[in-house]
């Protein structure tokens, strides 16, 4: 179920547009229109969900999918780290306003091309 009003649900719709990186019956996966990153693609679910706090357990399977999805994109990127553990990428879940969230609709931030610092701030 997608929702009339949610900008991630009309960028599924198609109408509203976006550089799209994946899709299929699950997710679709986009360019970030404010890169923090070379690469910062968006990984989001076609349900809508509003974010971690409104996962029910039947959804739990679309999460932990939207991670295997990650993998095909860094791989895809070629970000994916070797054996030598060269490469990488980071994965971000916001979750509430003072984590970051500004969209809520459920998605996965896939970010890479960069040396990552930790703490990430």
């Amino acid at each position: 179920m997608q929702v009339k009003d949610c900008v991630f649900c009309k960028i599924i719709r198609g109408e509203i547009p976006s550089e799209k990186e994946y899709e299929d019956d699950f997710v679709y996966a986009f360019k970030d229109i404010n890169p923090v990153a070379p690469i910062h693609i968006l990984i989001v679910p076609k349900k809508h969900i509003t974010g971690i706090q409104s996962l029910e357990k039947e959804d739990t399977s679309l999460v932990g999918y939207m991670f295997y999805v990650a993998r095909i994109i860094g791989e895809k990127k070629g970000v994916a780290p070797c054996k030598d553990m060269e490469g990488g990428y980071r994965l971000v879940f916001n979750v509430g306003r003072d984590a970051g969230q500004t969209v809520f609709h459920l998605h996965l931030h896939f970010i890479a091309g960069r040396s990552m610092k930790w703490p990430p701030g």
